[in-house]
């Protein structure tokens, strides 16, 4: 499959391109490789950081809508068997 890419322009300044330039020379890479590789990054970084607000939103919205719940003990308790020889079953939650 092919992908079809589009330029877009971006200003950095005098130091950060100077420190761009050197590292690619380094790695025998263009800057330009290197800065798509940091977007990119910077991309799925943050696409996973709104997933995670998402899902954190979504199980408040559940719970207010449910009341259902673990307490912290109950998950204390149940996180203190991870490692161990036989983890136990996560907690049911409960009104």
């Amino acid at each position: 499959m092919t992908t079809t890419t589009v330029p877009m322009s971006i200003r950095l300044d005098v130091n950060a391109r100077e420190r761009l330039r050197a590292i690619a020379a380094r790695q025998k890479r263009s800057a330009h490789a290197l800065a798509t590789e940091a977007i990119n990054q910077l991309i799925e970084q943050k696409e996973r950081e709104y997933a995670w607000h998402q899902s954190c939103d979504d199980a408040l919205k559940h719970f207010d809508e449910t009341g259902l719940h673990a307490t912290h003990e109950e998950v204390m308790g149940w996180m203190s068997t991870w490692g161990k020889d036989k983890d136990s079953p996560a907690p049911v939650c409960h009104p």
